[in-house]
């Protein structure tokens, strides 16, 4: 379990504001699976979605997301991870790849999911991407209450990762406008 646990540059749960948040959601907890719950629902809930707002910045780095407040579903999942894994909650990564066509038509994108291990029911997969119109993920473990089924053409990538790949951030870090995202998202041939 411990690469799920560790802090890294991306995953910087050692920043202090990323810290502080995270001990601040454990308030009137009595299980991994409740502050589960509040740091998947915060990230889900109080971090704008960088799409969905077209916020021209683009953040990689937990500690970015948390001080700007936005981020693609990637850079959300990041900041997921770092919060659990401040409070000692395993937390790594998979995706899905999507169409993207709701951003560019005829193209296909990865989105940023976490896994996270809650000790009644083990690896549980979660997506704080942000709720909005047809958009309905949920924390309700053991059931998967993701934002998307992949349909025709679309698939799960679920192997389960300490590390986000290394082709999401390098473009959360290459491209720092709504535009420039929307030109150069991630994906997988």
């Amino acid at each position: 379990m411990q690469p799920f646990l560790h802090a890294t540059e991306i995953i910087d749960f050692h920043e202090s504001a990323v810290w502080s948040t995270a001990k601040a959601l454990t308030k009137d907890t009595r299980s991994d699976t409740e502050i589960a719950r509040n740091c998947f629902e915060y990230v889900r809930d109080e971090i704008r979605h960088s799409g969905d707002h077209r916020d021209d910045v683009t953040t990689c780095k937990a500690s970015e997301v948390l001080r700007h407040q936005t981020g693609w579903c990637y850079a959300k999942s990041h900041l997921l991870a770092a919060l659990l894994r401040a409070n000692g909650i395993p937390a790594g990564f998979c995706y899905q790849r999507l169409s993207c066509s709701e951003y560019r038509e005829g193209i296909y994108c990865l989105h940023g999911l976490n896994w996270v291990y809650l000790e009644a029911y083990g690896w549980y997969r979660v997506d704080a991407r942000g709720n909005k119109e047809g958009v309905d993920a949920q924390f309700d473990p053991p059931h998967e209450k993701l934002a998307f089924v992949p349909a025709e053409g679309e698939f799960d990538l679920v192997e389960k990762l300490s590390d986000p790949l290394d082709v999401v951030v390098d473009a959360l870090q290459r491209h720092g406008s709504y535009a420039e995202m929307v030109a150069n998202f991630p994906d997988v041939g």
